[in-house]
């Protein structure tokens, strides 16, 4: 085992294309990772090997046996562990980087997901795809390997979406991909006025867009002749699984559209019935060659083999249309239930954004809704509001201000 301290720089990617080559199963986590999650991580795992920034290398006071492209490799000391002979890597849920509980990846799942999305965007040697999402992130490291099989250039951008040199880049991309934290800045920045005429794709993933975000990009590629598909996907099936094709983005607002190729999607209904078309609500099921072999919250676990068996519930709730798109509707686990009302956490954050444009975070318990957000003037206007689109008593509903909605680097807020 080998840990990767990855940046969006070709040392890290190098790295990550030569470990799976040699059949060496590596953890890929932010450079960045704090160092208190990183020890943790270490000592549950104990990797025979670093991959790292030659300036952490350095800074730490570790002797390289090997160095290409600013990056070091490094023995740790460790001893080689027992582990399933087809795990090819092991990646954060969610893009945590500091959960001990990991990811399995098989070899064949990795190379499955790189060839639907290379059918599914029709890639070839012709593309250049800006690469700017976190490769320990699943999403990025999906752009990642999709492009490498498709033999398309990538564009590995580790900087920031307000730095001169991202725009430069941008400029030569044929495509972007985006997490919805990632168009909000886009948007401030005005980006659908700039002059981007390489750019043919716009695709998003890594949560839901607001109806009101979703419709602006979906007009926005379709003045500008270009395509806007949404996609929908987990680290658990090794990133993408579903998407909606271009032409009914302005239609179809908000939906994850139908599952890639290669794949299948599913409703299970609260009395357990399984459907795979006509209208229905529950917990969305995929199928495919992608569905990752299961978890690893200790290194035992590294020597289990597939628990999935290319069948994942998903955990989010959604609702097919008559059409056969999905929509997701929330997470099973983000409901409450107060007083017996049923309380969707997701869609009270889209609501009180359609409505303030406000940044916020919902949580809580079986007694109260517990809404953060970083506008003083929303405290007081929340629990009326909420009353009145959820017919929740008010005095069930908290509006708290904080300095600010904590994310990741993936966009994606970190339990406060």
């Amino acid at each position: 085992m080998i840990f990767i301290l990855a940046e969006n720089k070709i040392g890290s990617l190098l790295g990550y294309v030569s470990a799976l080559s040699n059949r060496i199963v590596p953890l890929i986590l932010s450079a960045s990772t704090e160092e208190g999650l990183y020890s943790q991580l270490y000592d549950k795992y104990k990797p025979e090997y670093l991959w790292l920034p030659l300036a952490i290398a350095e800074k730490k006071g570790l002797e390289p046996h090997f160095t290409a492209w600013d990056y070091a490799l490094v023995k740790t000391g460790n001893v080689n562990v027992p582990m399933f002979d087809d795990l090819s890597l092991l990646l954060p849920t969610s893009g945590s980087t500091g959960s001990p509980k990991l990811v399995r990846h098989s070899y064949r799942n990795i190379e499955a997901n790189a060839d639907n999305v290379r059918r599914l965007f029709q890639l070839d040697g012709t593309e250049k795809a800006m690469a700017i999402l976190p490769m320990h992130y699943t999403m990025g490291l999906s752009v990642i390997t999709s492009h490498l099989l498709a033999g398309s250039t990538l564009l590995l951008s580790g900087r920031s979406l307000l730095d001169k040199g991202f725009w430069a880049m941008l400029k030569e991309a044929t495509s972007f991909t985006g997490v919805p934290y990632s168009y909000e800045i886009l948007m401030k920045m005005r980006f659908t006025r700039m002059d981007l005429p390489n750019l043919k794709v716009i695709t998003q993933g890594g949560g839901k867009l607001s109806g009101e975000m979703f419709h602006l990009l979906a007009q926005y590629a379709h003045d500008k002749g270009k395509k806007f598909i949404a996609t929908y996907g987990q680290s658990e099936c090794t990133a993408r699984m579903a998407y909606l094709p271009y032409e009914l983005a302005l239609e179809k607002t908000c939906s994850i559209g139908y599952a890639e190729p290669g794949g299948q999607l599913s409703i299970v209904d609260d009395n357990g019935n399984e459907s795979f078309e006509g209208e229905a609500q529950g917990e969305m099921v995929y199928r495919g060659e992608n569905v990752t072999l299961g978890y690893a919250t200790n290194q035992e676990d590294l020597q289990k083999g597939d628990e999935n068996h290319g069948v994942m519930h998903t955990g989010d709730l959604a609702k097919r249309d008559k059409d056969g798109c999905y929509f997701i509707i929330g997470r099973l686990k983000r409901f409450l239930k107060i007083y017996g009302l049923r309380i969707g956490l997701d869609e009270v954050e889209q609501m009180i954004k359609a409505e303030y444009g406000a940044d916020c975070y919902c949580k809580g318990n079986d007694e109260k809704l517990i809404v953060l957000v970083t506008d003083p003037k929303l405290v007081d206007l929340l629990p009326s509001f909420i009353e009145e689109k959820t017919h929740l008593f008010h005095q069930r509903i908290e509006a708290q201000l904080v300095d600010a909605i904590l994310r990741n680097e993936a966009g994606k807020v970190i339990n406060q």
